[in-house]
């Protein structure tokens, strides 16, 4: 399927806000360039918000008709995020995931964006401005690694292993409060746990094949959209908690990553008991 909106431009666009707006901000943020948000490790920084502006301006040029959601406009208009269902072409913004490693200088963050026509996700892209490159899906058309200088990779997940050998990555934070300890308690049975604290990166370890399993229980379109695509067209299993399909407008219900179904049955009988 091929995006309303052309991925590589829009890939570009990513790229000049981080060159412009981003970089020349890392380890140099002062004091009044950061703030909290809905708790003190929920951040936005002057990055975040000139990096949003940036492209927000360009895409409207770009794309006149498409409904704009950045993480930054829906903290400032919550009732944006309302449209996103009804929109017939929308591109959806995270200027800077991971701003709390951002702002704590530690080089792990992303800018991402999908695209959604008609309700369904076509195009994700997400862009690491300290490594230069862009994971990146049109719907049907697989995941790929792209560099600036035209290198492709075409990227895929890693083959299924038996539960105790599997390593993967959870956010366990948003977890309701009497299922954390047993969540928590049932990932000893993996052989591995970690978090980044950055979903752009988790998507792009997940899809170049180098871990098992990604869990979420938070869904802001900003955050997942992109990089489930990705994960898919990188010949992953995703569904929400009750094995329904994750669509953009979902920002409730988990989400479950894994490169097969039946690890995906495995995980949420044996360790996601939510």
């Amino acid at each position: 399927m091929t995006s309303p909106v052309d991925v590589t431009t829009l890939a570009e666009l990513l790229r000049r806000a981080a060159q412009a707006e981003i970089l020349p901000r890392f380890r140099r943020l002062g004091t009044d360039d950061v703030r909290a948000k809905s708790e003190a490790t929920d951040l936005v920084t002057e990055a975040d918000e000139q990096a949003e502006r940036m492209i927000k301006a360009e895409a409207k040029q770009l794309w006149p008709g498409a409904l704009f959601i950045g993480e930054e406009s829906v903290a400032a208009e919550p009732a944006l995020l309302d449209k996103l269902s009804s929109a017939e072409l929308a591109i959806i913004v995270d200027p800077v995931d991971g701003t709390f490693n951002f702002a704590s200088g530690v080089p792990a963050f992303g800018v991402m964006a999908s695209v959604v026509s008609k309700g369904e996700t076509v195009a994700g892209i997400i862009f690491d401005p300290m490594g230069d490159d862009w994971v990146m899906a049109e719907k049907g058309g697989g995941a790929w690694l792209r560099r600036p200088d035209g290198e492709a990779q075409r990227l895929s997940v890693a083959t299924p292993v038996a539960l105790e050998e599997m390593v993967g990555m959870a956010s366990t934070g948003y977890l309701p409060n009497g299922k954390r300890a047993e969540i928590m308690g049932n990932l000893a049975k993996v052989r591995f746990l970690t978090n980044y604290r950055c979903a752009a990166h988790e998507y792009r370890t997940f899809a170049g094949g180098h871990v098992h399993y990604l869990m979420y229980n938070k869904l802001m379109p900003w955050d997942h959209l992109a990089g489930t695509l990705i994960s898919e067209e990188a010949g992953a299993y995703a569904r929400r908690f009750d094995g329904s399909p994750y669509l953009p407008h979902h920002i409730d219900g988990g989400l479950l990553i894994t490169p097969d179904k039946a690890s995906w049955e495995l995980l949420r009988r044996e360790v996601f008991t939510i």
